[in-house]
């Protein structure tokens, strides 16, 4: 079984309790206009050009047989719907500045190269599959996840839940951590910052805190500056999840300003024009209070 995979990021200690690997699946049903992740939105492959690596020698464009590489203002432009060998292309760019934005691997492909760390997943760590939405890829997902338990891998998840909960139920048994996005609580902010409904998330969140392995999971809302940010958004979530489940666990994530630079990447724009800075601990504390003063006993400040 295969699946896209654009990314394994190594020792990493926000994703899970312990040091982990994150996998990252593509292909993502929502489209926030802050995502972390812009690469990981669609389930297509794509070529992708870092300028900062380009040494401008032009053999892309040399190769290129239908302008897929073009020199535009002096610099390197894809013409990614063009008809191209990029392989070609990509083998042949001696800085590495033309890359697949993702690879294809099998289920024992991901199992090798994770496994490589299992001396860490001895002292709490384990894998966690993140992306995009990981349960785009379900059975892939599902797969994976059944054979890390076979290795007694202890394995999470990081999804927006935005996915028919059939997949929720399906995949459940083969998780020990869920890291529940629930970034808007107003259906018509979250249709319009996040591009659909919020709906059937709510519905998949009363269902895991409803769920044996409701103490296994984590609420998630990243503070984004006027978006998810407002005391009537953090009160309104904190009051809906601890209504389903009192002793619920609930994250507030600090922005996270690294992700305007992916954003040329993938030929998209930001949501902010100007630059903003992660929230101070006074500032976090600030939100946290909101959640704790609506109901919330358990709350967790990602800093």
């Amino acid at each position: 079984m295969n699946g896209t995979i654009f990314d394994i990021r190594r020792f990493s200690t926000h994703d899970g309790e312990g040091i982990r690997t994150t996998v990252f699946l593509k292909g993502c049903p929502l489209n926030c206009i802050w995502c972390q992740n812009p690469e990981g939105i669609s389930t297509k492959r794509r070529p992708i050009h870092f300028r900062n690596r380009c040494i401008k020698c032009g053999i892309c464009v040399k190769l290129a047989k239908n302008n897929g590489v073009v020199f535009e203002d002096g610099n390197i432009k894809l013409n990614v719907d063009r008809e191209e060998n990029w392989k070609e292309l990509i083998d042949n760019c001696p800085s590495r500045a033309l890359m697949m934005d993702s690879q294809i691997q099998t289920v024992d492909e991901v199992i090798k190269e994770v496994m490589r760390d299992k001396v860490f997943f001895k002292h709490g760590g384990g894998i966690t599959l993140s992306g995009g939405e990981p349960l785009v890829q379900s059975k892939f997902a599902i797969e994976l996840l059944k054979e890390l338990k076979k290795l007694n891998v202890n394995t999470a998840i990081e999804t927006a839940l935005n996915i028919g909960t059939e997949v929720i139920k399906e995949v459940l048994p083969y998780l020990d951590i869920i890291y529940a996005d629930f970034k808007i609580f107003d259906d018509n902010d979250h249709k319009k910052y996040v591009g659909v409904s919020n709906i059937k998330i709510k519905n998949n969140i009363k269902f895991l805190l409803q769920s044996e392995k409701k103490q296994n999971v984590i609420i998630r809302t990243p503070m984004i500056p006027g978006y998810t940010t407002s005391e009537k958004n953090i009160a309104e979530i904190s009051r809906y999840i601890s209504g389903i489940y009192a002793d619920v666990s609930y994250e507030i994530l600090n922005y996270n300003p690294l992700a305007e630079a992916k954003y040329p990447l993938v030929d998209k724009e930001y949501c902010f024009k100007e630059r903003h800075q992660l929230y101070s601990k006074e500032e976090m504390k600030r939100f946290g209070s909101v959640a704790k003063n609506n109901g919330i006993k358990n709350l967790i400040i990602e800093s």
